[in-house]
């Protein structure tokens, strides 16, 4: 098949992640909104929450601090600090619980030396490396010949697929965080039963996000390896 030069047919590739992460983006982004404005029923705040379910579960090395901005929220296991972002940390909404709550499934997950948040914390430096340097070194060996045109093609796409695999194992340490949460703020009796619902829908939008990332990130993948097959089989 006849493509003009100025045309390639894997720019769909990108074209569909870019509507995936457009779309979970928006998601996650009017589904907190809707359920930031709902008050839990004891009038928590996402600071005492994450106190509390720390507490229920033992740990008591972890500090939680306030961070600036919406959604910002994380956990930070190499200082063991639980940030919580403006928009949760003194919020007594449900969106504020649930998103506080998710952030302590983490901190319990490494507490507990949970497998995959493991092997995400170890796949951390080289998937950085490789988003950073994979496509330099792509392209130089694109515009090189023989050998080492493939080997830096080759290196390239490897240090590449750390970055994907980095994203794959996000998934599961993030949907695990997110039912540890649920479960809690069911047992715990911080939510009603009709609250943990809407909590459930902040948590499964923002899963969304993690889920367009991986989606995204296999198609870029994809995309290299269809463009570069020739050189690499040289």
């Amino acid at each position: 098949m006849y493509y003009p030069m100025y045309y390639d047919p894997t720019y769909i590739l990108i074209i569909i992640g870019m509507l995936l992460s457009m779309i979970a983006s928006s998601r996650v982004k009017t589904t907190y909104a809707k359920y930031n404005r709902v008050r839990n029923h004891a009038g928590v705040t996402g600071q005492m929450a994450a106190q509390q379910i720390l507490r229920q579960a033992g740990i008591y090395d972890v500090q939680v601090q306030r961070v600036s901005g919406e959604l910002t929220d994380h956990y930070d296991p190499r200082n063991k600090v639980l940030r919580l972002s403006d928009a949760t940390y003194g919020s007594t909404s449900v969106a504020a619980l649930g998103v506080a709550a998710h952030e302590c499934g983490h901190a319990i997950q490494h507490a507990t030396n949970y497998l995959p948040l493991s092997i995400r914390g170890a796949l951390v430096p080289v998937a950085n490396f490789g988003a950073q340097i994979s496509w330099p070194l792509i392209l130089i060996g694109l515009f090189m010949r023989g050998d080492m045109s493939a080997f830096l093609i080759n290196a390239g796409i490897i240090l590449f697929i750390f970055a994907v695999a980095f994203q794959i194992v996000t998934l599961p340490v993030e949907f695990n965080a997110s039912s540890r949460a649920l479960r809690i703020l069911k047992g715990s009796g911080l939510l009603y039963e009709e609250e943990v619902g809407q909590a459930r829908k902040v948590l499964g939008a923002a899963a969304l996000t993690y889920v367009a990332g991986a989606a995204s990130a296999i198609l870029q993948l994809l995309r290299l390896l269809i463009l570069t097959r020739g050189r690499r089989d040289d």
